[in-house]
């Protein structure tokens, strides 16, 4: 898994990225990223491993599961 990458916003902006870490969420795994834009934010979005097990794709999240998401994440961080 690369440390940084880069996400593209519907506007066309794009963010780079840290990956601060995978964790699991009533049964779904999420990814933590870091943007590199000097913000102390945090992104959560859902995440799947590709069947090469190399690549992953991030996907969007309900409110609901990025409510579960987060109060895990910082369970965790805790």
């Amino acid at each position: 898994m690369d440390d940084i990458i880069t996400l593209e916003f519907d506007d066309g902006t794009t963010v780079e990225c840290e990956i601060r870490g995978v964790f699991d969420c009533n049964g779904k795994d999420y990814i933590a990223l870091d943007p590199l834009d000097g913000t102390d934010d945090v992104y959560i979005y859902g995440y799947s491993e590709n069947a090469d097990e190399e690549t992953f794709d991030i996907l969007d999240i309900t409110d609901e599961e990025f409510k579960a998401a987060v109060e895990e994440f910082d369970k965790i961080m805790a």
